[in-house]
């Protein structure tokens, strides 16, 4: 489990991505590192240790750019080495830098296609670097000088087939943007949020936890306490559910919210649970199943 972070905003982002890293320290503790862009530079600080330990004050000052992102590791794949703490970065095409949650289940048969036949260097044994190359690699493919969002877009749909695994994503491509994506399955969060910036014009967050998004200041994030097994009917139907605790057989009342053409994602099961894959397609239900998993139970009110 690792946290990861972006920001676009009309200041300097470095004081918040490091604020919006503290909250997220919990998440990870092995390394800490922030990327910002400007001026088509790249800026980074990354170091073993906590975040407090790592950024300090002279680093925020170096940190300039008005998009950032940032990353606190836990180590799942690869070794404890600074080599391996993100952000990470590759400079073709455009200069490209990764934060990256989650594992990838067809590592090793991906480094030798890239290495092999995409012809890309790889420094580490990360998965996170493997991620970040198959990005660059798919957006250089797209053969646009300037990339805008449907060459980014494109470039994610091309990832999704060919990455299998559970991950969020934030990356950030200099002198354009960034960019936030999950497994098709939605497994792994990532929220997004904004907020006014004293007049001055709107800011972006995309982070791991609601939680950071909350406690900065940024909106569009709501948030119901109830019943799990009755959904939120106030914003039905919808494109897609992700559902984070099992119940022992799928709620009717959650399909009924699902849009022609929806997928649900949701664990299903008391002691031997799997993880499902529901879509609907012509008022007709299709069922998948994924994967063993082991979630905490969802609770229905009597």
């Amino acid at each position: 489990m690792c946290g990861v972070v972006g920001v676009v905003s009309q200041t300097e982002v470095s004081p918040v991505i490091y604020d919006a890293l503290t909250i997220l320290q919990h998440r990870g503790q092995d390394a800490a590192g922030i990327a910002t862009s400007t001026n088509n530079r790249f800026f980074i600080r990354k170091q073993l240790g906590l975040v407090r330990d790592v950024i300090r004050n002279q680093h925020i000052l170096n940190l300039r750019g008005q998009m950032g992102i940032g990353h606190v590791r836990y180590p799942t794949a690869g070794s404890e080495d600074r080599e391996l703490a993100q952000p990470m970065y590759v400079n073709s095409p455009f200069g490209i830098s990764i934060s990256h949650n989650g594992n990838l289940t067809n590592h090793e048969e991906l480094k030798e296609i890239l290495v092999h036949k995409d012809l890309r260097h790889l420094n580490t044994d990360s998965d996170s670097e493997v991620l970040l190359n198959i990005f660059a690699h798919e957006l250089q493919r797209q053969g646009s000088v300037k990339p805008g969002a449907k060459e980014i877009f494109a470039a994610v749909k091309s990832l999704h087939k060919r990455v299998r695994g559970a991950y969020s994503v934030v990356i950030m491509i200099n002198g354009v943007g960034i960019v936030g994506f999950r497994d098709p399955f939605g497994i792994r969060p990532l929220i997004v949020g904004s907020k006014e910036n004293d007049l001055i014009g709107q800011d972006f967050m995309i982070a791991s936890e609601s939680t950071v998004l909350d406690s900065l200041g940024y909106d569009n994030v709501k948030i119901k306490y109830g019943d799990g097994y009755n959904g939120w009917k106030e914003y039905a139907p919808y494109d897609k559910i992700i559902i984070t605790a099992a119940p022992p057989e799928i709620p009717q009342e959650l399909i009924n919210q699902l849009n022609e053409g929806g997928k649900m994602v949701l664990p299903v099961g008391e002691d031997d649970q799997e993880l499902i894959v529901l879509e609907k397609k012509e008022g007709d239900i299709f069922k998948s199943n994924i994967i063993p998993v082991r979630f905490v139970p969802m609770i229905h009110e009597k």
